[in-house]
């Protein structure tokens, strides 16, 4: 396998044949399956354009800063918390914002139940681009993906990949199915308040008056929405970001911790350790064995 320098704490793995070949001969696998997964961190000058368009569907998902992508003459803006899911062999072109540049899961997926999914999210598209809520499963889904496409495949791994790979991207397609919200209720709002001003720090009244509720009301539908409290809820997605950052760049302990907004590292190693269990560096030691294969989606 060639490694290819790219973005700075980039993961990307693309099957090979013959790993395609067992999965289009297994009755789960056949019927979804993918082909080239990856994440891609602050994504400086990335961009990508196909004019045939490509043979599978591509689905991007913008987890920091901002990116474009356009599709039969159609452009949208992804912004954090935000997805986009390209049709197969359809004319387009992507890339991250030069002042902003995005931070993106991405996943190449084909077949028939593909067809299905893609239909679906279709049926949702305008609503579709909702504010997705925080959802630490979604991330801890796509590595397990991840680590499945790394690993021989043999026939009870190739249903667990099938069954996991549906659950990932139908988090996606029936979005609305799953949480029935338009993107624009006060709960979604603040969440990408939340999402768009991770480092800095707030009290539960300042999200209360972004929502424009009292504080109890407002405590009452974030939770009843998302099953936090909106503490707690900005809280994750802090300790989500100091993943990201320790699995996926070289910064330090301190220089995550200030830039999530804690001026003491010692407090934030800490804190982290208390809600994941272990510490900043045990955690970047345990999730730092993925290696980045090939050319860029």
């Amino acid at each position: 396998m060639k490694i290819e320098e790219g973005f700075l704490g980039q993961l990307m793995l693309v099957l090979s044949p013959l790993k395609r070949r067992k999965m289009l001969v297994h009755p789960f696998s056949k019927l979804l399956y993918p082909t080239a997964i990856g994440y891609y961190p602050l994504a400086s000058y990335h961009e990508r354009e196909r004019a045939e368009g490509s043979k599978d569907y591509i689905l991007l998902h913008c987890v920091d800063g901002q990116g474009f992508v356009e599709e039969n003459g159609a452009s949208v803006i992804l912004n954090p918390d935000s997805f986009y899911i390209l049709s197969k062999n359809a004319r387009h072109r992507y890339g991250s914002a030069s002042k902003k540049p995005w931070s993106i899961y991405w996943i190449h997926f084909n077949g028939k139940h593909a067809d299905t999914l893609y239909h679906r999210y279709c049926l949702n598209r305008d609503r579709n681009h909702a504010i997705l809520t925080y959802d630490q499963s979604r991330t801890e889904t796509f590595n397990y993906l991840m680590d499945c496409m790394q690993k021989d495949f043999d026939e009870v791994l190739l249903e667990t990949l099938y069954i996991h790979l549906l659950r990932y991207l139908s988090s996606f397609s029936h979005l609305n199915e799953q949480h029935g919200h338009n993107g624009h209720d006060p709960v979604s709002k603040v969440a990408l308040f939340m999402k768009e001003n991770i480092r800095r720090n707030f009290e539960l009244k300042d999200f209360a008056g972004i929502a424009n509720y009292s504080v109890t009301r407002f405590s009452q539908l974030f939770r009843m929405k998302t099953g936090y409290a909106p503490v707690q809820y900005f809280l994750q997605l802090k300790i989500q970001y100091a993943c990201q950052y320790l699995s996926f760049t070289d910064m330090s302990i301190g220089e995550i911790a200030e830039e999530l907004g804690y001026s003491d590292q010692f407090y934030f190693s800490r804190l982290f350790k208390k809600l994941t269990g272990r510490s900043p560096l045990a955690y970047r030691k345990q999730n730092t064995n993925f290696v980045s294969i090939v050319k860029q989606v």
